[in-house]
């Protein structure tokens, strides 16, 4: 129902915009567009990923790799491959929530998902480039302690 009143939302303020000024909305539209032409890539990628990843592993593989009773183990897959993995937060988000519904556990997605967004192996050379060898490290070393504390502090609310 919600969903139903933001596009009835956007919809009409969309007509409003259009009725005060063709021009601009035509242009916004052109720009929302070519965004959307952007994205589209990387959203494709990852549909094609989740199907990848949900159709090699069954549920109870991922529910032992990554489950609540994966213990340290499935932490350690968890923040390693959030580590290492170069993906955009509007592509990781979908593939936490499957990666849930499959089995799961709520501290390992919180690891996963928490490395993804703030450790990055991929870009520590770039980082390294602008900011120094040591402040490079220390926000990532500080990030990974972080994430873990955090995903530590999920799993107890979630209940495992």
């Amino acid at each position: 129902m919600f969903t139903v009143f933001l596009y009835g939302a956007a919809i009409l303020w969309l007509t409003a915009s259009f009725f005060r000024d063709r021009e601009r909305t035509r242009l916004a539209l052109r720009k929302a567009w070519k965004s959307f032409e952007n994205i589209l890539p990387s959203v494709l990628a990852i549909l094609l990923l989740i199907g990848l990843i949900l159709t090699l592993l069954d549920a109870d593989t991922i529910s032992r790799l990554l489950g609540s009773d994966s213990g340290v183990l499935g932490m350690g897959i968890a923040a390693a491959v959030g580590c290492v993995t170069l993906i955009p937060g509007f592509v990781a988000f979908p593939l936490a929530a499957s990666l849930l519904a499959a089995g799961a556990g709520y501290a390992q997605i919180a690891l996963f998902i928490s490395t993804l967004m703030m450790v990055g192996i991929a870009t520590l050379p770039l980082e390294i480039r602008y900011f120094g060898r040591r402040a490079a490290l220390k926000r990532n070393v500080l990030s990974l302690i972080c994430a873990v504390i955090t995903s530590c502090l999920v799993g107890a609310a979630m209940g495992g």
